[in-house]
């Protein structure tokens, strides 16, 4: 799998995911999350982030990261050496702690910051299958959740400011009282309803945001050469073709031909769309590609439907 593209400039605002190594644990307890928290504190100040929201699931984390220097890849470089070296002594392990390097998004905050640092918050409450609404009596479990910047943009927790960011609550409202109630309210709202998958609007597999900033983090891969090029040529390609697959099951009542065809012809990973459709891991998702392919070879109906999406798939828009 080629390496994911990295696009840095002054002023750049991402989302920054990164998940365990074989999607394992990376905190066992309370003090392995307080060990992170400040570690990401030390890299604010060594690095001049921005850290604008935050979440800590027991394998992988969210950070909505501003890098007024354009530093992303240094910063994230040493936030994870750091982290496993002090994982690693702590637990008295040794080996890697995440899987592979992190992954990053370049976000347009004034379109999205509402709507990313809302989803961020939701990770512990969300339900596992993507199209299920969220719980309404999970709310008592998501004012209790103390590893998120939730509890900071609710009003709830006095915040430390020298290492959270929180001039994103401007966008709920004009005041810090009034927008802490605005995005209370908006948070409430979520509860009993599906929730909007934000990376379902990506362009060019890195960039949630409008035609200039796409233009803008086109312009840079092109500058740093025929690789990168490459690479974002790749991402388009990859991402425009996801979204003619979807486009073209959108209707598709039989949930195993909606699979088949986002994993076959859309390359997109059996592990996201497991938790989607409400599978228990990725090999559910494999088996049932799999049994649908076998029933093809003897069932014409399904055989002809699964061609005329290859060759759909093909056709430009």
């Amino acid at each position: 799998m080629p390496r994911r593209l990295r696009v840095e400039f002054a002023g750049a605002v991402y989302h920054v995911m990164a998940r365990g190594n074989e999607r394992r644990e990376i905190f066992r307890d309370d003090r392995d999350r307080e060990r992170f928290l400040e570690t990401v504190t030390e890299a604010v100040g060594q690095f001049g982030l921005r850290l604008h929201a935050y979440c800590l699931m027991p394998n992988h984390y969210h950070l909505l990261l501003g890098t007024p220097r354009g530093n992303l890849s240094r910063a994230m470089g040493w936030l994870q050496t750091t982290t496993t070296a002090r994982f690693n002594a702590r637990h008295r392990r040794r080996g890697h702690l995440f899987q592979g390097r992190y992954k990053a998004q370049v976000v347009e905050a004034d379109a999205y910051a509402r709507w990313l640092v809302e989803y961020v918050h939701l990770n512990p409450v969300r339900p596992r299958q993507r199209s299920g609404r969220i719980a309404r009596e999970r709310q008592k479990e998501l004012r209790a959740y103390r590893w998120s910047s939730h509890l900071d943009y609710a009003g709830r927790r006095r915040s430390g400011a020298e290492w959270l960011c929180l001039d994103w609550l401007a966008y709920w409202g004009r005041n810090r009282r009034e927008a802490q109630r605005a995005y209370r309210e908006a948070m409430q709202r979520w509860f009993g309803q599906q929730v909007n998958n934000p990376w379902e609007q990506l362009r060019g597999a890195i960039v949630l945001g409008g035609e200039d900033l796409y233009q803008r983090v086109r312009a840079v891969a092109e500058q740093k050469g025929d690789l990168e090029a490459a690479r974002w040529t790749h991402g388009e390609e990859t991402g425009s073709m996801r979204q003619r697959v979807r486009r073209l099951v959108a209707n598709e009542e039989d949930d195993r031909v909606k699979l088949w065809a986002r994993i076959r012809l859309g390359g997109e990973r059996g592990v996201e769309l497991g938790r989607e459709h409400g599978y228990a891991d990725s090999s559910g998702v494999t088996q049932a590609v799999k049994r649908l392919e076998t029933r093809a070879t003897r069932d014409k109906v399904i055989a002809k439907k699964l061609e005329q999406l290859r060759k759909l798939s093909k056709v430009n828009d």
